[in-house]
């Protein structure tokens, strides 16, 4: 009987999935300690036991392995953010459900957020726009948490741009604490 591969949308095998899933996860660590523009290609290849042809079949340019260490990063963020809006709840309980998710991420992929936070500018054309897409439809999930509260009366009258920058400023620099001296 011949044994059937099982795939997912893309076409793309479930060990393939992991292989690639394991070079961004290796990857994100070299750009965090290193820095994206001061990482070679070579380093990359190095750090994942692969060679340059290799790269490119599992990710493609050394841009695009950065743009799956954002989507690495969003992927998760939104994942917990789905999961509050099923819990429901008070806006105050899915504010500190929504840091919850968030500090999670945080603890989870430390470098990925590194490199999150650092190296953003660093993409362009399409990966910078889709970048840019997911980061709002982030901040919009907790925008409207906000909204909800003022609306309920949980939450005093306020700037919601203004509180989502500063929630998610306060969430997001406990990544520093990771760190050693941070």
């Amino acid at each position: 009987m011949p044994q059937t591969r099982v795939t997912d949308k893309k076409g793309k095998s479930a060990k393939w999935q992991r292989r690639r899933r394991g070079i961004v996860d290796a990857s994100a660590k070299v750009f965090a300690e290193r820095g994206y523009h001061a990482t070679s290609t070579t380093e990359l290849c190095g750090a994942n036991g692969i060679g340059k042809g290799a790269l490119d079949y599992y990710i493609g340019s050394k841009e695009e392995l950065l743009a799956a260490v954002h989507a690495r990063v969003m992927d998760e963020v939104m994942l917990g953010a789905d999961r509050v809006d099923l819990a429901g709840g008070t806006p105050w309980e899915r504010l500190a459900m929504l840091g919850e998710e968030l500090l999670d991420v945080i603890f989870r992929f430390p470098d990925h957020v590194w490199v999150f936070l650092h190296d953003f500018p660093a993409l362009t054309g399409k990966n910078a726009e889709m970048f840019q897409q997911r980061r709002r439809a982030c901040e919009q999930r907790v925008e409207a948490v906000f909204r909800h509260g003022v609306e309920s009366g949980d939450f005093r009258p306020l700037d919601t741009r203004l509180a989502v920058a500063a929630w998610l400023g306060m969430h997001n620099y406990t990544y520093l604490s990771l760190r050693a001296g941070g």
